[in-house]
């Protein structure tokens, strides 16, 4: 074996007198927990530059090791979470591709367990921050379980695990303060990243609005590291795993963000069960985009690098299954605190790639298991074991459930009778080339683009969607108190897309910026239209719900008529009067309400309709909440459905002269409604948001 290339490598040393000086770190020198000097802490020790990671890499264990076990019980990151049991079952058969049972039978049924999570807030923060979503999915197959562990995101923010611990450090809250909570808004996740040219192509997609989505039932998600296929010939190729809700997926606005957080910091958890408890049962379709070999060396970018994607323009996805979610766990603590993923839980005809970032994780999520769920039995807990038998000769250990019979602990064995026994049909890693024969830390030249994919996101995004990403740098970056952070971080913006650094500059009131020389200049590339969330939004209100204001003395039937229109297309109407008790209708009869108006403002609907009478109107037009209601549903450019007595509030409000096609009046005539309902369906009136907040 060669020695160790680094890329920092400190000065040789000659003498032995001099090596002996060396031996000893200075103040300013970064050191393994045991003193000794790190050489290279941006990239963990492989096989060969494209090679795996290798297990000898005691400072990426040692690194990882203290990170994983830094929080108990609660998870470091993921902490806030929502669970659900469910079922998955392939569309066709796979069997030219993989050899993985679960993949071969259209007919053949999986019972899943999914999580959705935050990312950087604890248990007990709020379900709309700025932030990733985790969407991990546990496959209980019959030849084993498989965790496929991802995110809302197709790509991260590093390219080498061994910088995982430093990146959720930089985000996490600040060690001498404890704050900020889940919010990446502050110095230290700026100054990480605006180091760390790497992350620039996340950034893209965390201050976009894929970072505050609508529901858990309507976000994508995807596997992130490159996988393996491999079927029964032992042919293999290059595999993305992706999740698309059928749904379709979308997004709230940054301030109905901040609002619904204040007004409901359980909007997703909510959201979730509801849709399940009422047999709305959330579904997704599983996807791939397969590559073999040779066309993954065509690609302009390297597949192993997590920070990037392929284009569905380049590999169009193929939908191979149906993910449906169809019920709620029973113990919130048993099933979802105590759900154990791990991306090394794979099965046959399933592998891994060489992605660094992947072969970290291999490692990290069993050690953070350890500690988390008290010993190496925690695969016995309901919600974790697998639903095929498990059979082996591990004994033992904290929190042992099941009780192993027999003298044996051990093979090979004689006295173990049909005891277990290894198997030539089982599990085999196949070969995927040369490994490298020297080991180093080095990053491969084919991950040094850091900025064309990044422009390419921001290109790709409609008008309002760039509008969206600059307020998001804006606040961010407004937040930061350090100027020379802020500095930088725009240098990065320049290089990625001038109007997007310009706007930002604007934004923040500052020309100051630091000139950034890029390890490879950005190339452009053609727009992927499928990267927007409002060029590909549905047409549909399928999922969503409505929310309808009432007064005393309202026409009974077009309220009856309104729902009829909103649940024959598969939406929820919600009834909010003043009053919890509801109103009493023009016929004397009385309505209840679902939710009363001080609890239920209107960012928590998709669409909103006033349906008021002349004398009804006195009870809201002096109510705060009423107008705020009304005000909010405009400047969150929703579809806003009225009575003619209703436009009373609209005027109070101070909308009487602001009904751009956004609004409808509803006066009982069919024809009417269907306009509400086609209004609807455009999930947001974007030409009404320059006149809300300014063109910029």
């Amino acid at each position: 074996m060669s020695p160790i290339k680094r890329t920092n490598a400190a000065k040789e040393t000659g003498a032995g007198g001099e090596l002996h000086q060396r031996a000893k770190a200075s103040s300013n020198e970064l050191t393994t927990n045991q003193g000794i000097v790190v050489s290279d802490n941006q990239n963990s020790l492989k096989a060969g530059p494209r090679g795996p990671t290798l297990l000898e890499d005691f400072m990426l264990r040692e690194k990882i090791t203290h990170f994983d076990h830094e929080r108990i019980p609660e998870r470091i990151v993921h902490a806030r979470g929502s669970g659900a049991h469910g079922v998955f079952r392939p569309t066709k058969s796979l069997s030219h591709l993989t050899r993985a049972a679960f993949l071969q039978d259209p007919k053949k049924e999986t019972e899943v367990f999914v999580r959705f999570s935050t990312v950087a807030g604890g248990a007990g923060s709020v379900d709309l921050p700025r932030d990733v979503r985790g969407f991990a999915v546990k496959f209980y197959t019959e030849e084993g379980n498989f965790d496929l562990v991802g995110n809302n995101i197709p790509v991260f923010f590093i390219q080498d695990a061994v910088k995982f611990p430093d990146l959720v450090h930089s985000v996490k809250m600040e060690p001498d303060r404890g704050f900020p909570q889940n919010a990446s808004a502050h110095d230290t996740f700026w100054d990480f990243v605006s180091l760390m040219p790497e992350s620039m192509h996340m950034l893209m997609w965390v201050m976009s609005d894929r970072a505050i989505p609508r529901s858990f039932r309507m976000i994508e998600g995807f596997g992130v590291n490159t996988f393996r296929l491999v079927n029964e010939r032992g042919e293999s190729r290059f595999v993305k795993f992706h999740w698309r809700p059928v749904l379709g997926a979308a997004s709230v606005i940054w301030d109905e963000a901040v609002k619904i957080n204040g007004a409901d910091q359980d909007f997703h958890r909510r959201d979730l069960w509801e849709a399940i408890d009422k047999s709305n049962f959330p579904e997704y379709d599983f996807c791939v985009q397969v590559v073999d070999e040779e066309a993954a060396g065509e690609l302009d970018f390297d597949i192993l690098d997590a920070t990037k994607l392929i284009p569905e323009e380049t590999v169009p996805l193929e939908v191979v299954g149906r993910l449906t979610l169809n019920r709620n766990p029973d113990n919130f603590f048993a099933e979802t605190e105590q759900v154990a993923f791990h991306p090394a839980n794979i099965v046959p005809g399933i592998e891994f790639s060489d992605d660094p970032l992947l072969q970290g994780r291999l490692f990290s999520y069993l050690d953070t298991q350890l500690s988390r769920l008290g010993g190496a039995n925690f695969h016995e807990i309901p919600v974790n074991r697998p639903r095929c038998p498990m059979r082996n000769f591990q004994r033992d250990g904290m929190r042992r459930i099941d009780v192993p019979k027999g003298r044996v602990a051990y093979e090979p064995n004689s006295l173990g009778g049909d005891g277990p026994r290894e198997s030539q049909e089982g599990f085999v890693t196949h070969p995927t080339g040369d490994i490298g024969s020297e080991k180093v830390r080095i990053r491969s030249e084919t991950f040094k683009d850091h900025y064309s994919q990044a422009r390419l996101f921001f290109n790709s995004m409609t008008e309002p969607e760039r509008r969206h990403i600059v307020s998001a740098f804006a606040f961010e970056l407004g937040k930061v108190e350090t100027p020379a952070i802020r500095k930088r971080m725009l240098g990065h913006l320049a290089i990625i897309d001038k109007a997007l650094c310009a706007g930002v500059s604007k934004a923040l009131g500052t020309n100051e910026i630091d000139p950034i020389k890029p390890a490879i200049e950005p190339r452009d590339l053609a727009p992927s239209p499928a990267l927007s969330l409002v060029q590909k939004a549905p047409a549909t209100i399928k999922g969503r719900k409505i929310g309808v204001l009432l007064s005393n003395g309202v026409d009974g039937s077009l309220v009856k008529q309104l729902r009829k229109a909103v649940e024959a297309e598969g939406a929820v109407l919600a009834v909010v009067c003043r009053k919890i008790s509801g109103v009493v209708l023009a016929d004397k009869s009385k309505l209840p309400a679902d939710q009363a108006l001080s609890a239920a403002p209107s960012v928590f609907f998709d669409a909103v309709v006033l349906l008021t009478s002349e004398a009804g109107n006195s009870d809201l037009q002096d109510e705060a909440a009423a107008i705020d209601w009304i005000r909010d549903a405009y400047g969150h450019l929703k579809t806003l459905g009225f009575s003619q007595p209703a436009y009373e509030l609209l005027a109070k409000a101070g909308l009487g002269d602001r009904l751009d096609e956004g609004f409808i009046k509803l006066d009982g005539n069919q024809g009417s409604m269907d306009r509400f309902i086609e209004s609807c369906k455009r999930q947001r009136i974007w030409d009404r948001e320059s006149l809300v907040r300014g063109a910029g």
